[in-house]
């Protein structure tokens, strides 16, 4: 599943979802299966929320495809497709090989010039997968 508005101008989940949708996720993300009216409540504590506004939400991630809907009785259970680390793994693989695919060199070139900030445990496990590369080839 691809996201495809990646929002470079926001921080955190907001690069891919709205602000509610973010909420909405961290929300399962952190339990367990739920029905719209739980997240609702949970969503609550902030601000009073309208179950149909969540209900519309919670619908949309289904259609997106990063929820699952499973139906039983009268009620409605959602759940996420993909655990956190899942989803950020899928989504910033997704943004990385775009990135090589349009502008190639200059990707690498400035990833390598921000690892000048990066923390020595970082670069020891970039260059490992380095050289698990050069193996392969």
């Amino acid at each position: 599943m691809k996201i495809p508005n990646f929002k470079t101008n926001e921080s955190g989940l907001n690069r891919f979802f709205g602000p509610l949708e973010a909420k909405v996720m961290n929300i399962l993300w952190a339990g367990d299966e739920m029905p719209i009216k739980d997240v609702q409540q949970r969503l609550e504590r902030e601000k009073a929320m309208n179950f149909n506004t969540v209900m519309t939400v919670m619908n949309r991630l289904v259609e997106k495809g990063i929820l699952r809907k499973r139906t039983e009785g009268r009620s409605s259970y959602y759940r996420p497709v993909q655990s956190r680390e899942e989803f950020l793994q899928t989504q910033s693989k997704e943004l990385t090989n775009e990135l090589m695919e349009e502008f190639g060199p200059l990707v690498v070139s400035h990833m390598l010039d921000a690892l000048d900030e990066a923390d020595e445990d970082l670069i020891q496990k970039l260059e490992q997968k380095i050289q698990k590369w050069k193996k392969g080839q």
